[in-house]
């Protein structure tokens, strides 16, 4: 995959969130509208293009915990929120950043984690859970090993101890179940297909009505 060997190329340890989504999109994993401005005015363009409300992120590939480190803005509204934003992000992450990502605003009541580590022993897996800021805190999360078959994936959603949030949920429709197998398959192929990632991270993977979209996605590469 031309983005890894890029990157690889360049010394990086990590890709991009943009560029992590670029490789998700590639196996149809569905990913966050979203585009890097290298300017104001470019900014302010796709904002116009995708529609407010959206998000602002410091975007570079050594920027792994954004969060954390402030480089986050969200519910941006209209141009002026969007003006404000822009220009503390680039003040906060003077010298560190390649550009400002702007993003849809994706709002969804639940939030799901999903991602690809490899076992010394048994290779590329697969790892699915609830998500957020709970990830951590509540380790709900279970594991199969690739290739998964839809059955695999079904399985795992019915093993997590919140899988009632996969149901109808405070008048919100049931996930899409055949989206969610298929985003599960689909992490279990990249990690049999390129052996140069070493793991993914999609946290939060946000239900948007009934589909499940990847919010946030880290890619981590195999050290040289």
């Amino acid at each position: 995959m031309q983005i890894v060997k890029d990157a690889l190329a360049r010394g990086d340890k990590t890709l991009s969130e943009f560029d992590s989504k670029q490789v998700l999109a590639q196996y149809a994993i569905p990913v966050t509208r979203e585009q890097v401005a290298r300017d104001l005015n470019a900014a302010k363009a796709f904002a116009e293009e995708i529609g407010y409300p959206v998000v602002l992120k410091g975007h570079s590939s050594t920027l792994a915990h954004k969060t954390e480190k402030n480089m986050v803005e969200l519910n941006i509204e209209d141009e002026a929120g969007l003006t404000k934003a822009y220009q503390a992000l680039e003040k906060r992450g003077e010298g560190q950043l390649d550009g400002i990502l702007v993003q849809e605003m994706v709002k969804g009541e639940r939030e799901l984690v999903a991602g690809l580590v490899r076992d010394p022993q048994f290779g590329p897996c697969v790892m699915f859970g609830l998500g957020g800021i709970f990830t951590e805190v509540l380790k709900d999360v279970t594991f199969r090993v690739a290739p998964l078959e839809k059955r695999d994936a079904l399985e795992m959603m019915d093993e997590i101890r919140a899988k009632k949030l996969l149901d109808t949920f405070r008048g919100k429709p049931a996930v899409d179940r055949d989206i969610l197998a298929s985003v599960l398959i689909n992490l279990g192929r990249i990690g049999l297909e390129n052996p140069e990632i070493a793991e993914i991270d999609i946290n939060p993977l946000i239900i948007k009505g009934a589909t499940p979209v990847a919010v946030d996605a880290l890619v981590v590469l195999k050290k040289a």
